[in-house]
């Protein structure tokens, strides 16, 4: 028998599965839609969770876990902003995220230009970690400006550049490829200033043309199309915790 503290009201036990509303569970109960154990259920009744067994039209109605955190690698289109509104109604990364019922947060930013790795959770002790300063994860980007950098440019991008009047860490900057449009730069990332990367190249004379976040540490967007996610798998989640103390 199920101690009274252990038993709930069976339109909140809908809501708290994120069914319906107390008042719309109430309607159907009362319908007769509602069955508990194999009984037609009573508006007002009380059940426990963890053993009584709720059908919904025929449809076991199961309880969602407690602390259930979900972990999303998305790879970020342009023209889409790092949140989850907008007031001025311009596109949010949590537009693409189709079949995630859970509501979750961006980790970090990458502006309405910039395209790549976005993760998202509703784990606020990882976010925390990651977006701290002391987190030791790099972020790798894929930078296409439009010239060629000359060697003390490259050297100044290097340096212990100071942006809106906070010295950043220094970047690691690698040329990778040059053609008649431009360069394509490396860039390893350990903190993430807003527009760092657009504002390093500002104060070096150089455009960015593109921007494109590649990995995050060990975690890599491989064959993620565009505009799609994923859930991160379970040695990525323990990498990204094991790595951000």
């Amino acid at each position: 028998m199920s101690n009274n503290s252990e038993l709930i009201r069976l339109q909140k036990f809908f809501t708290d599965c994120g069914i319906m509303s107390r008042r719309a569970a109430e309607a159907e109960i009362a319908a007769g839609k509602v069955k508990v154990n194999g009984a037609v259920a009573e508006v007002g009744m009380k059940i426990d969770p963890r053993k009584d067994v709720v059908t919904y039209m025929d449809k076991q109605i199961k309880p969602r876990v407690k602390n259930s955190f979900v972990y999303i690698m998305m790879n970020k289109p342009r023209g889409y902003i790092t949140s989850t509104s907008d007031p001025q109604g311009r596109k949010c990364v949590t537009d693409l995220l189709d079949g995630v019922s859970e509501r979750v947060y961006p980790i970090g930013r990458l502006d309405l230009c910039s395209e790549g790795m976005l993760l998202l959770t509703n784990d606020g002790t990882l976010a925390n970690r990651l977006t701290h300063p002391r987190h030791t994860i790099p972020k790798i980007y894929r930078v296409k400006v439009g010239s060629a950098i000359t060697d003390s440019q490259l050297e100044k991008l290097r340096s212990e550049l100071v942006i809106d009047g906070y010295k950043i860490q220094p970047v690691g900057v690698d040329v990778t490829d040059i053609d008649e449009s431009g360069t394509v730069l490396k860039m390893t990332l350990f903190e993430g200033r807003n527009r760092q990367i657009r504002k390093m190249c500002e104060l070096c004379g150089l455009t960015v043309k593109r921007l494109n976040r590649i990995s995050i540490g060990s975690l890599k967007l491989n064959n993620l199309p565009v505009g799609k996610w994923r859930y991160l798998e379970q040695d990525e989640i323990d990498y990204l915790y094991a790595n951000s103390k």
